[in-house]
């Protein structure tokens, strides 16, 4: 059945069939989404992180800025990238994508030739904004049938707060997440990245993915909506089980786990690590290794039951026990551990990880303003396609000239026109 709509979606929609081929003509991987046009309308943090990954698949971006303003994250320093208006900010979720400077409120009829060029729109604007330019959904499907159309808000298109903005510490803070972060007896803390936004732009990737898996079947697009609000509270798992389930209020636990003993962090004589024991073996690992094996013996600390039950006793032998040492001298004791534990690193320690330069996330390409710029690389590795980076993030405008003439066939003449009118840049 699937093969019956994969061909006329392929003929119909502009999809070349060469890019369904399973490897490349050298033989090599190929990018899973090759071929896959993105009509990128948003800014800041999650809907960018969307699509950089959908870029990072092979999916060609182009990323539709404000002429002379462009994405509010190029402005968000310091710092900046050396000999360049652009933050480094920008340079974490815009890789792999082109930069098209286009004024949404003049240029709507170069977005509607556009979009009849690509399978998807991934838009971030509060619900209506675009609807009143003349690029909402059902002005985009009536010119644009087989378009993937995916709005990314603070609080989604329907509900009360539907016209509200947000903000990922906004979702973050409403959401929950806030409420059970931080110190037990401390106020409630902030994430020190804008999670909420990444797990928002990881969600509507997917379900760009699948929405695109449905298009091969049925020949249609439609319309996603995901937002931050809804994508926080989905991510509260067992804590929100626990209180539609068991009734049971949430709080803040530090680095500690509600339900496994132990399971935190540690200060050691240097500095912190972080160990979790998620079964009695690997409790009664920990005590061979701390030459403490008698407190697995003990009835307080026998099962995760009793641990959690006598928490504060095992916490406080524990931590008189771990601060003995220094982090790197724990960390050769417990090398070949059968329970988890690891450092807390600083950024400069994260970095010169032997085993994050063994796989070599970090990649270095040449900058034309910088000299060069260092990106973190995709974490996901496929055994027969690519996943890369192929360039770096875009000046603003840079490819307005490439994308406008190349893909939608514009002239001299027309180009003249745009620029003039201050529609494009």
């Amino acid at each position: 059945m699937l093969l019956k709509y994969l061909r006329p979606t392929v003929v119909n929609y502009g999809i070349r069939r060469a890019h369904y081929s399973s490897t490349t003509s050298d033989g090599g991987k190929q990018f899973p989404l090759e071929g896959i046009r993105i009509l990128d309308l948003t800014r800041i943090v999650a809907g960018p992180y969307c699509t950089m990954v959908l870029g990072d698949l092979g999916a060609e971006v182009y990323k539709i800025e404000r002429p002379f303003e462009g994405d509010e994250s190029r402005k968000w320093g310091p710092p900046f990238m050396r000999n360049s208006k652009d933050s480094v900010y920008f340079m974490a979720a815009n890789r792999n994508k082109k930069s098209v400077c286009v004024n949404l409120k003049t240029g709507r009829e170069v977005i509607y030739e556009l979009a009849k060029k690509c399978d998807v729109l991934v838009e971030n604007y509060v619900p209506g904004k675009l609807d009143a330019l003349g690029l909402g959904y059902d002005a985009l499907k009536a010119i644009a049938p087989s378009l993937v159309y995916c709005s990314i808000t603070g609080f989604g298109s329907a509900g009360p707060y539907k016209h509200k903005p947000g903000y990922d510490v906004i979702a973050a803070s409403m959401g929950g997440l806030l409420h059970i972060t931080g110190s037990e007896d401390g106020p409630p803390a902030k994430v020190g990245i804008a999670i909420t936004d990444i797990a928002t732009g990881l969600y509507a990737h997917g379900a760009i993915l699948a929405a695109l898996l449905q298009r091969y079947r049925t020949g249609r697009g439609q319309k996603i909506d995901v937002n931050l609000f809804s994508t926080q509270v989905a991510c509260l798992i067992n804590v929100a089980s626990n209180y539609l389930n068991a009734g049971k209020e949430a709080k803040r636990w530090g680095t500690a786990h509600e339900s496994i003993v132990p399971y935190e962090a540690f200060k050691t004589s240097t500095g912190y690590i972080t160990l979790g024991c998620g079964s009695d073996a690997q409790f009664n690992s920990l005590c061979h290794l701390l030459g403490v094996e008698e407190l697995a013996k003990d009835e307080r600390f026998s099962n995760n039951r009793t641990r959690v039950t006598h928490r504060n006793e095992l916490i406080a032998i524990l931590s008189d026990i771990l601060q003995r040492k220094s982090s790197s001298e724990w960390m050769k004791i417990f090398e070949s551990a059968a329970f988890p534990v690891g450092p807390i690193n600083s950024m400069k320690e994260v970095f010169e990880d032997r085993h994050l330069e063994a796989i070599g996330m970090v990649k270095t390409l040449p900058h034309p303003m910088a000299g060069e710029v260092k990106l973190v690389g995709p974490p996901v590795e496929y055994g027969e396609a690519k996943n890369e980076i192929t360039s770096i993030p875009p000046q603003l405008g840079q490819h307005t000239d490439e994308v406008l003439r190349g893909l939608l066939g514009y002239g001299d003449s027309e180009m003249k026109r745009l620029r003039k009118a201050k529609i494009i840049q």
